[in-house]
């Protein structure tokens, strides 16, 4: 049984122990950063003064973030994150929180889960519709069909634009399909001449691969086919991948756009020839698919890649 001496004794080194550390914590809390990191904490100082040490090291993440100016320049232990208090149930608790910079990031990774992108440069895939490039009027008709498009999908044809070399048509389509990623609407950008040699080099192998990378791009909700028109023609390419593409898209009333150097006309011919020979009939069939999904719009600009 604890004697009448060493219960006073006991409490008195409670008591000095517990001035000690209101003392070191009331110092601390006049220089700046930590000053302003415990006013944004909503818990008495008696609680807090508990905690002095690790909330000084929290202050010195606390100031490198207030001054950082990006994921490269972060002086923190682990990138994109400082470790801060919270309170959780009255009490303080201590997480690693992602700075505006990572919030940033993870939100445009995020937008990737929705956007299966095949052989399309980051630029294009991070292409955003506040980033637009307006001033020039040429592109006028171009925004117009993309904003008729995000009002009233899913009740649209997708768009074919056509026009100029290097005028920014894959990047516009781009944008808009990062709308529809902020929707949680899946799609899918396909560079035609790239997608089409890499399917060609996987038929052959697995099959699973094969069968993966085809019906990711026939059944996704939204797909821009970039460039067509570039690719060399061949009877595989034309009557094996791309019209079956073509009529699967076209039954499901799946929005199908196109970005290419040709109109319809030049792209018929296009179509119509391979080395095995002319074939008119079948070259007409796939225009008049194109023309049941997609709307023609001409976008003549200056080359934007010089």
């Amino acid at each position: 049984m604890k004697t009448l001496e060493s219960t006073i004794e006991q409490y008195q080194s409670k008591e000095n122990l517990e001035t000690k550390l209101m003392k070191n914590f009331l110092e601390s809390i006049e220089e700046e950063p930590m000053k302003s990191l415990v006013e944004k904490v909503s818990l008495p100082y008696e609680v807090l003064s508990h905690y002095t040490s690790i909330l000084e090291e929290c202050a010195i993440e606390f100031r490198h973030c207030k001054n950082c100016k990006g994921l490269a320049a972060c002086k923190n232990k682990v990138t994109g994150y400082a470790y801060l208090p919270h309170v959780k149930e009255k009490y303080l608790d201590f997480e690693y929180q992602a700075c505006k910079y990572e919030q940033k990031r993870l939100k445009e990774e995020n937008h990737l889960t929705f956007m299966k992108c095949y052989e399309i440069p980051k630029e294009i895939r991070n292409a955003c519709m506040k980033d637009i490039y307006t001033d020039d009027e040429n592109r006028f008709e171009t925004i117009k069909a993309m904003n008729h498009f995000l009002k009233e999908y899913p009740n649209c044809k997708g768009i074919y634009l056509y026009g100029s070399f290097g005028s920014g048509k894959t990047y516009l389509l781009s944008a808009l399909f990062h709308e529809f990623a902020n929707r949680k609407i899946k799609s899918a950008i396909v560079f035609w001449p790239d997608y089409l040699r890499d399917l060609k080099n996987s038929f052959n192998g697995d099959k699973d691969e094969f069968k993966n990378k085809y019906n990711a791009v026939m059944r996704a909700p939204l797909l821009l086919i970039d460039d067509i028109g570039a690719e060399n023609t061949t009877a595989w390419g034309r009557d094996e991948i791309f019209c079956p593409i073509m009529q699967y898209r076209m039954q499901e009333h799946l929005p199908t756009f196109f970005t290419s150097n040709l109109d319809l006309k030049a792209l018929e011919q296009h179509f119509s020839i391979t080395k095995d020979g002319v074939d008119v009939i079948k070259a007409r069939r796939i225009i008049e698919r194109i023309k049941q999904m997609a709307e023609p719009v001409e976008m003549v600009s200056k080359n934007l890649r010089k």
